[in-house]
């Protein structure tokens, strides 16, 4: 009998990851700066930004990023389209164009097959054939709780680049994919009923394309929504960007089912990864008096391969392949008003 992948992770995809609090503490314990005074890096971890970038010349630079994560599905094939999507948002959140890759590989084969490794390598190699993107190599240690990702690499125009600061006040915030993964996989480890194929389907959707529209619309800042939630990832975007933020929590855009699981009076939908980005958003967000528990909850949901969160001129968000559901506006550098 096929073994259950999900039943051998602690956390599921994104939400395994480090609380972005933790990571900022770490971070800012190194007592080193970001690029350690290289001027050819463009983009080090100084703004929590999606990927690091290095110029090697006046026309071309690198977009670097790694990413990896514990199984989110039980099927091998989607587990590693997945993952491979994720991976590369980090490089379309840049700007840039991803060009090749390395897998990163944690699994058993003693106790799962190589079957099972073969089929989550081939779904990964579809989403990359998909994106035009050379797998080169990669690396695999032996570990009894499964871990995919890749490592890939990226091109940017320098002068091209974009990042999660730049936002300006007034911008419009266009979510380009809907929020809900996160509750979806922790109610089916839980024995809940919860759309799967529909989050299968959001989360195995490039944002090559949302990338090329947001750059036509004259994008001022770009990030994507994962692990830490939209909050999350939007208050490193207003506080890189000096601004502060309103969200219409009405608006932001769930994965058809959601909103009913994460109504339900036992909690049984809400991830490990989600409460922790909700107790991390105390620090900086403030909620309306009579906003729903289940889109508190939403909002701060441990998203994978989660859409691009793009901060536009508001006269060019129609553009953007997304849904309008806040705006930057002056006030205190991070804080989010949720209404």
């Amino acid at each position: 009998m096929a073994v259950s992948l999900t039943s051998l992770s602690h956390g599921a995809g994104c939400g395994c990851k480090l609380g972005a609090a933790t990571i900022g503490s770490v971070l800012a314990g190194l007592g080193v700066s970001s690029g350690s005074g290289d001027p050819n890096v463009l983009v080090g971890f100084d703004t929590a930004d999606d990927a690091g970038v290095y110029k090697l010349r006046d026309d071309l630079a690198l977009v670097q990023t790694a990413d990896f994560f514990t199984p989110i599905v039980d099927d091998p094939f989607d587990f590693g389209r997945i993952a491979a999507c994720n991976a590369l948002s980090d490089v379309y959140a840049m700007g840039g164009t991803p060009v090749c890759a390395l897998n990163l590989v944690a699994f058993s084969v003693d106790a799962l097959g190589a079957e099972v490794l073969s089929a989550i390598l081939r779904g990964g190699a579809a989403v990359a054939a998909q994106a035009g993107v050379a797998i080169v190599g990669g690396h695999s240690i032996d570990d009894p709780e499964p871990k995919y990702g890749m490592a890939v690499t990226g091109v940017v125009h320098p002068d091209h680049v974009l990042r999660n600061a730049g936002g300006r006040a007034r911008d419009a915030l266009v979510l380009c994919k809907p929020l809900g993964a996160g509750a979806v996989t922790t109610a089916l480890k839980r024995g809940l009923e919860a759309p799967l194929a529909e989050a299968v389907s959001v989360m195995t959707t490039l944002n090559q394309d949302a990338c090329a529209a947001c750059i036509a619309a004259g994008v001022h800042a770009l990030t994507d929504v994962t692990g830490f939630g939209l909050l999350g990832h939007l208050h490193e975007l207003a506080l890189a960007s000096g601004m502060a933020a309103r969200v219409d929590a009405a608006a932001v855009p769930a994965i058809d089912g959601v909103l009913s699981l994460l109504a339900r009076g036992d909690a049984a939908a809400i991830a490990g990864g989600t409460r922790r980005n909700r107790e991390h958003a105390s620090s900086f967000a403030s909620f309306a008096d009579d906003l729903p528990e289940a889109r508190r909850w939403l909002v701060c949901d441990a998203m994978t391969s989660g859409g691009l969160l793009a901060a536009v001129p508001a006269a060019r968000a129609a553009d953007v392949p997304g849904v309008v559901i806040g705006e930057l506006v002056d006030g205190p550098a991070g804080t989010i008003a949720v209404s």
